[in-house]
């Protein structure tokens, strides 16, 4: 078993590689963008039980619609690579949850309701928000 993994990531190496320079991208883009993002967060964000949908803001219904399908292409491309990443050396779980933030699918909402919610992430975001000047995130007292 253990030979036949050896030979496996010898046969590999360019893929573990590529998957490891990926894994160094996202988290360099994680530590500039993650900042920028919290910062531009409005207090309120997460305090509404429903997102009213974007797309009727739009002028351009079908650039919208490619941009869209893009952005989800690249989300799923993120979860699966941070799935990889759980098995091989890389930022796993912060990879797909990356992939997760960037796509739209049903219950997105909710489901990020439901994270930041818990004492931990919702402690690190206001953090985040004190040391950009921002002043702390409003969140539901139920998921």
């Amino acid at each position: 078993m253990l030979s036949e993994l050896q030979a496996w990531i010898t046969d590999h190496q360019r893929l573990i590689e590529q998957i490891g320079s990926l894994s160094l991208v996202v988290l360099v883009i994680t530590v500039i963008a993650l900042p920028i993002v919290v910062k531009q967060l409005p207090e309120d964000y997460f305090i509404s039980e429903k997102r009213e949908p974007a797309r009727g803001t739009r002028k351009h219904p079908l650039i919208w619609a490619l941009l869209s399908l893009v952005k989800n292409l690249v989300g799923l491309v993120l979860i699966l690579a941070g799935i990889i990443m759980l098995v091989l050396p890389g930022q796993g779980t912060v990879t797909i949850l990356i992939g997760l933030a960037i796509s739209n699918f049903p219950g997105k909402y909710k489901f990020e309701r439901r994270i930041v919610c818990q004492p931990a992430v919702g402690k690190t975001l206001n953090k985040i928000r004190e040391l950009t000047g921002a002043s702390p995130l409003e969140f539901p007292t139920e998921p």
